[in-house]
């Protein structure tokens, strides 16, 4: 058994995850340690700085050699666990994320992987015809999406010898992987066998977030909120909600109000959330991710999503606040006509959404399943373990 808390590494960071995952880890007396680059334009916070300096191939090689040879390589060592941010956890080239990755394992006590983010996996989770998911960004009910067929060359390249390769080195030299959403889950399944995996989910710092129920007065719009990463508009499937949002904002003038945001640091991205009341999140994934989570947190509908099969695999069979979003514009349409001329569903939504996070997602429960994981994987014992 370690008499002292655990010293951990989260390297690399998605929508400030690990930064999030940290609070949780150390409300349990672990001594964390935050490596990213803020996630670009969020500026999420860390205790290491990932960022490049110089912008280019430059930059790459400059945070390469500094990570690998210079003063960041020597504070990425020592420690009993690091927790990559899935396989591309650095902003790197394949051959230079490996030989970081074969440092870390060699001068550390234990490597894990969340799966959170696009890779080899996922993608050919997403393509395959046998998929359990009817439809991704990718596909929908076998057709290719507009991502799909603009982004055709990410797929390809996640398809490619040289990463697919990487992934697979990845999967058999980290100790186990523990997964974010329940997509994640699926794929990683084709890579990890099965006592290497466990759910974690997305953590939310809920102690952080003001719950405010919301309370349509007569006469009062219904605010509506759509944020998004320019560069990553496609994926969401934001066209098509900005399409329909309008739309709706056009039909029902009198009714509502949307306010559209995109590429915001994460700080004033949160006081944007905070100001509606309806969040439309994203149209092609089953799960929740962290915008819907911490709108839910805060007491907003949200429309993301909430598919049964999501349900069932974190086994919850009565909080089900989420609207849930499918590839249809007429019946995304329909859905925000709904609540736009029922804002009294708002109310009991919001306190069933700020319950479902306390209970699947607060911080210290997600944190806690990351050490009974990490146990689970390679037998770590600690007094504070998850207590």
């Amino acid at each position: 058994m370690i008499n002292r808390p655990l010293k951990i590494l989260l390297l690399g960071d998605t929508s400030n995850f690990h930064n999030t995952l940290a609070v949780g880890l150390r409300s349990y007396g672990h001594d964390v340690t935050v490596a990213s680059d803020g996630t670009q334009w969020m500026d999420t916070k860390r205790d290491i700085n990932l960022s490049r300096r110089l912008k280019g191939k430059a930059g790459g090689a400059l945070l390469w050699l500094d990570m690998r040879y210079g003063p960041v390589s020597r504070r990425l060592v020592g420690y009993d666990v690091v927790s990559l941010s899935g396989t591309h956890f650095v902003r790197l080239r394949p051959e230079r994320l490996r030989s970081i990755f074969e440092m870390v394992k060699r001068c550390n006590s234990h490597l894990f992987m969340t799966a959170l983010a696009t890779d080899t996996f996922f993608i050919e989770e997403c393509l395959d015809p046998n998929s359990k998911l009817a439809y991704s960004e990718w596909r929908v009910d076998g057709q290719e999406t507009l991502y799909g067929l603009e982004r055709n060359d990410i797929a390809r390249s996640w398809l490619s010898d040289p990463l697919r390769g990487y992934c697979n080195y990845l999967a058999e030299n980290a100790e186990g992987v523990v997964t974010a959403l329940y997509e994640y889950d699926l794929s990683v399944r084709r890579a990890f066998p099965s006592e290497k995996i466990c759910y974690g989910g997305i953590p939310i710092d809920t102690e952080s977030i003001e719950f405010r129920p919301i309370d349509i007065k007569p006469g009062e719009k219904v605010k509506l909120f759509l944020g998004y990463p320019s560069r990553r508009m496609l994926e969401k499937g934001a066209e098509r909600l900005l399409e329909v949002a309008r739309q709706v904002k056009k039909d029902y003038s009198e009714l509502c109000e949307l306010d559209i945001v995109t590429d915001l640091p994460l700080v004033e991205f949160k006081q944007h959330l905070s100001d509606s009341h309806v969040v439309i999140d994203q149209l092609y994934s089953y799960t929740p991710a962290t915008t819907a989570l911490m709108a839910m947190a805060m007491g907003k509908t949200v429309m993301s999503g909430g598919e049964a099969d999501f349900y069932s695999f974190i086994a919850e069979p009565e909080l089900r606040p989420i609207v849930n979003v499918v590839p249809d514009n007429r019946a995304i349409y329909n859905s925000l006509v709904h609540l736009v001329t029922h804002p009294e569903e708002l109310s009991w939504r919001g306190i069933e959404g700020r319950k479902f996070v306390e209970k699947h997602n607060d911080t210290r429960i997600v944190a806690g399943r990351y050490l009974r994981a990490w146990q689970h994987f390679t037998n770590i014992n600690t007094k504070q373990l998850a207590e």
